[in-house]
């Protein structure tokens, strides 16, 4: 594999891919993805196929375009402030607003929300700025409608009493103030006029098929679209997966059998919130848990070549534990940031990442590697200037040799789970995870005892999970792992360790994110541990009521999870014994 891993492939197909803006149902688009499938098909894997869907995206009005107004006391218009027609944000609401008394227009930073409106803009205190010049970077990412420049212009016109030191950012000759309002009796009006359309998406699929398991599969994906450029959005992602299907079809060639399949994707509409990849999730979501071992996206994998972090389910980590040890400095000046021995920086799964909807809304184990730089952030995601002469800049020119680095640690990760007899996968990580709110419930034992809430159920649950993790590893590791039914056996099993952690007690529809430990809403381990914070912290806003339903769903799933890992119902843990 490693021979087989080429540098020259990788850059030449990020430069190709960010030559031009390539979004969803554009002809760059539909191009770029012939051109894939044209690079699977000469591959002559076991089997090549497009899936189209149509999907209902927003983009800008074609005629009619976004507005901002100054408006003076009398409500006229004083000043109409110049907008990139190509700055919008997907999926806001349409129509127009001016600042009243009771319906105020926020200016707010990159993670604020407004009330009748929102002007989101790019304050160099919270997104890194180009380098190579001073003053404010006037390419703002996707989603800000306005140009920090134009929320300059207008926060300088607040007043109002002074900003908490936390607001304050680092925009230039700006006195931080709440308003609400403008000096002089100001207001401002704005107008958005996006679009929602139906657009042809085309997921691409390519795959090698295992010679003992073919029915289990390793995934691999990559975002193919983009609003901009995308050297860092997408071109790195697809160059990442095409090299390493390549090199795994030429080691097919040369006689390497794998023993489960390997399925590579180039996913469509990405930069609309993985779009792509999440509609074929729903379509295969009832059998997912069944075949799919792990995936691994190659989203954003080089922005930097420094520090490698790696966004992951926890099933997963001593897997990249074992594949850095084999690898074992792959490339000349990275600095790892170890935790503990050989591990690089480890970070949950996030919202927006390509592999978050896999764990938390299918189930099936995820990881997300990344390299970056160590004093800062790659400054061009999402902006114009995200073009491959960028980043190669941004790497000291070694664009291919970093993304062939990151592409021997996920092929080194790949073919552990496609030819070890037993899938590496770590089934005890969740119990030390739930050990640390069993903690936090012992803490409060006293009080919530006298609220008549009992912590007893969580412990016994989180004992029989690790019970029944520990007693399955040991059966494995006391097994004859080359039998080909005892392999099959015991892997059914281990795979659909992630699954077991969906909660079973919530609607998929209203809360599709249903992984208690990953996911989002009022039945996750987060929202309990919140809630429980609340005795020390704000005891009056403490719901009895709300809290008992947070602790049935988590315990019940956490007991589920223990019953389905011992298998057999007579062989699960009761206190009596007939």
């Amino acid at each position: 594999m490693r021979r087989l891993l080429q540098d020259e492939d990788i850059h030449e197909t990020v430069s190709r891919v960010s030559r031009a803006n390539h979004p969803p149902g554009s002809s760059e688009g539909t191009a770029l993805a012939s051109d894939v499938l044209r690079r699977f098909t000469r591959l002559q894997m076991d089997h090549t196929w497009t899936e189209s869907l149509y999907a209902t995206l927003q983009f800008p009005h074609r005629s009619q375009r976004s507005s901002l107004w100054l408006l003076d006391s009398a409500g006229l218009i004083s000043e109409q402030i110049p907008l990139n027609p190509s700055d919008f944000c997907p999926y806001s609401a349409t129509g127009s607003t001016t600042v009243r008394h009771k319906d105020r227009v926020s200016l707010v930073g990159i993670a604020g929300s407004g009330g009748g409106g929102a002007l989101i803009y790019p304050d160099p205190a919270d997104l890194p700025q180009d380098p190579r010049r001073l003053g404010l970077n006037t390419h703002p990412r996707r989603f800000p409608p306005i140009h920090a420049t134009i929320a300059t212009k207008l926060l300088s016109q607040l007043a109002g009493p002074s900003c908490p030191p936390s607001w304050r950012g680092r925009l230039p000759y700006v006195r931080c103030v709440v308003g609400p309002e403008f000096s002089a009796g100001r207001r401002v009006k704005m107008a958005v006029h996006n679009v929602l359309t139906p657009v042809l998406l085309n997921n691409i699929f390519s795959s090698l098929t295992g010679r003992v398991e073919p029915d289990q599969y390793i995934i691999l994906g990559a975002q193919r679209d983009s609003l901009g450029p995308g050297a860092v959005t997408s071109g790195v992602g697809t160059a990442l997966l095409l090299e390493l299907a390549r090199t795994f079809s030429a080691m097919v060639k040369n006689g390497f059998s794998p023993r489960r399949s390997l399925l590579f994707v180039s996913w469509d509409a990405g930069d609309f919130g993985n779009v792509g990849a999440t509609e074929w999730l729903e379509g295969y979501l009832s059998m997912l848990h069944l075949k799919a071992i792990a995936y691994f996206s190659l989203d954003q994998a080089v922005m930097g070549d420094d520090v490698l972090s790696a966004y992951t389910s926890p099933l997963l980590i001593d897997l990249l534990d074992a594949a850095i040890r084999q690898v074992n400095n792959i490339f000349t000046g990275v600095s790892w940031f170890l935790i503990g021995s050989s591990l690089p920086s480890m970070k949950p799964l996030y919202l927006n990442s390509g592999a978050y909807s896999f764990t938390a809304f299918a189930g099936v184990p995820a990881v997300e590697l990344r390299f970056t730089e160590v004093t800062r952030a790659y400054p061009f995601v999402n902006t114009p200037l995200d073009s491959a002469s960028r980043l190669q800049e941004v790497l000291g020119g070694h664009l291919g040799v970093t993304g062939r680095s990151l592409a021997e640690l996920v092929g080194e990760m790949v073919l552990r789970l496609a030819h070890d007899h037993i899938l590496p996968l770590r089934i005890t990580s969740y119990a030390q995870t739930v050990l640390q709110l069993s903690a936090q419930l012992n803490k409060h034992s006293a009080e919530l005892q006298s609220r008549g809430l009992s912590p007893q159920w969580v412990f016994s649950a989180r004992g029989d999970y690790s019970r029944a993790a520990d007693t399955l590893q040991r059966a494995i590791d006391y097994s004859d792992l080359h039998d080909p039914a005892t392999a099959h056996f015991y892997n059914t099993r281990i795979m659909r360790v992630e699954y077991y952690f969906l909660s079973q007690y919530v609607s998929v529809v209203e809360t599709p994110f249903r992984h208690v430990i990953h996911g989002r809403g009022d039945h996750t381990l987060s929202a309990l541990s919140e809630h429980l914070a609340l005795l020390t912290s704000d005891p009056g806003r403490f719901d009895e009521k709300r809290f008992r339903r947070q602790l049935a769903f988590f315990t019940w799933t956490l007991q589920g999870a223990a019953n389905a890992l011992t298998g057999d119902v007579w062989s699960i843990h009761n206190t009596h014994t007939y």
